[in-house]
């Protein structure tokens, strides 16, 4: 049982927990991909995307997540065989600011934010979530970016740079994430407690201490609405 008065921080993955960046990249790799003729289900554009994106910020030095984006595109097609375009090799870049919360996320966040103090810990880069920042309509108390720390989730150096910035003990801090892989697991090595938002309704083993399918679902369970 999770006591949310023992919290003083929600700490919040992003792109996937509160934006709604499966559709974002949908919207724009779809029309690509139909260009060259090819053809996939959205969950196949989805997978392939997931796989490039972590292959390219594994490899070597640090780069901006603006050039992952773009080494993304290069490699989608050189999977698939075909050359982007310059636009194309730029798409999903250049609609990042147009991608929005998922609709429960903006009223969930202004009701958390009466009690507690808010920090978004996301793989993105200062600019491109000043851009995003614009959707979601609170004031978050720190934003901690992997450009900032040079790295990319689930490296634990993003989780202890937060921590350290933010300033407050561990059992006060409670994160709040879509993804297992890039925030549950590394948030509970870390020792925080973690909230998985399940919104896909994926049927699988998950270490966190509290399993909810939406933002809305998880200020029920806080009691603040």
């Amino acid at each position: 049982m999770v006591d949310f008065n023992q919290y003083k921080v929600l700490t919040y993955d992003c792109y996937g927990t509160l934006i709604d960046w499966e559709s974002g990249i949908l919207s724009v790799l779809k029309p690509v991909l139909s260009n060259h003729n090819k053809n996939l289900s959205d969950k196949k554009i989805l997978d392939l995307f997931a796989e490039i994106e972590q292959g390219v910020q594994k490899e070597g030095e640090y780069i901006k997540y603006r050039g992952v984006l773009r080494k993304v595109m290069q490699r989608f097609g050189n999977r698939l065989g075909f050359t982007p375009s310059a636009s194309e090799l730029n798409c999903l870049v250049d609609s990042l600011k147009d991608w929005l919360p998922f609709p429960d996320t903006v009223q969930a966040l202004k009701t958390m934010k009466k009690k507690y103090k808010l920090s978004v810990i996301s793989n993105i880069d200062d600019d491109l979530f000043a851009l995003t920042a614009r959707h979601l309509q609170v004031e978050f108390d720190w934003i901690i970016t992997a450009e900032q720390v040079k790295s990319y989730k689930p490296s634990l150096s993003n989780f202890e740079y937060a921590i350290e910035k933010i300033g407050v003990p561990l059992d006060r801090i409670l994160h709040v994430a879509q993804s297992i892989y890039h925030d549950i697991i590394p948030a509970k090595t870390m020792g925080l407690s973690a909230v998985w938002v399940n919104r896909r309704g994926q049927k699988e083993e998950c270490d966190a201490d509290l399993e909810v399918i939406d933002l809305e679902s998880l200020v029920s369970h806080m009691n603040l609405d």
